[in-house]
């Protein structure tokens, strides 16, 4: 009997540490399919969704607090994709939280209108726009996610939506004029 109860013992200090080992082993941080979610959204972290960035709306959408068509800036191709991932049906995106735009877009500042009252900065969700209190204000263009969450504070109107440029054409030296001669002589 006594050899039965040591062996028991045994093998469930046995068993134990080698759960124990294997939680710390195998141990997932988080949610993966918030992780997906995540992944999916823009990350423009404008708020339109009324989460305060992408990362809050995905967990809202994991635990089925938020719908999947809440976001104006991933538009009907981030819907689709969520709706793949998460075995749903697509809807159409919800007009109360904004329309898509197709050009992507950026906001700049009209600085001989711009007072510095620092409203937009105080607005704006990714630190895009710089600037003091009572000097002029202007915008990181690629910090800026165009979610123009910035104009509605300012009181003097003084910020302008315009499409976002595009890439800079590469540039390649001018062809030398006249014929090209070797430089080795034969």
């Amino acid at each position: 009997m006594l050899v039965a109860v040591i062996a028991l013992v045994s093998l469930a200090g046995i068993f134990g540490l080698l759960l124990g080992f294997t939680a710390l082993k195998f141990k997932v941080e988080g949610d993966p399919v918030i992780d997906q979610i995540d992944a999916l959204l823009p990350q423009t972290q404008c708020g339109q969704c009324t989460y305060p960035g992408c990362r809050p709306y995905a967990t809202a959408i994991a635990n089925g607090e938020a719908d999947i068509n809440q976001c104006p800036p991933g538009g009907e191709v981030t819907i689709i994709a969520l709706s793949d991932l998460l075995g749903v049906e697509a809807k159409p995106l919800n007009d109360d939280h904004g329309t898509h735009e197709d050009i992507p877009t950026v906001v700049i500042v009209q600085e001989d209108i711009c007072i510095g009252c620092t409203l937009c900065i105080q607005a704006c969700p990714v630190d895009a726009i710089i600037g003091g209190a009572k000097q002029i204000h202007t915008v990181i263009e690629k910090e800026c996610t165009g979610c123009n969450l910035c104009i509605p504070p300012c009181p003097v109107d003084c910020i302008d939506i315009i499409p976002r440029p595009s890439a800079a054409a590469v540039w390649h030296p001018p062809l030398p004029a006249g014929p090209v001669t070797s430089a080795n002589p034969s």
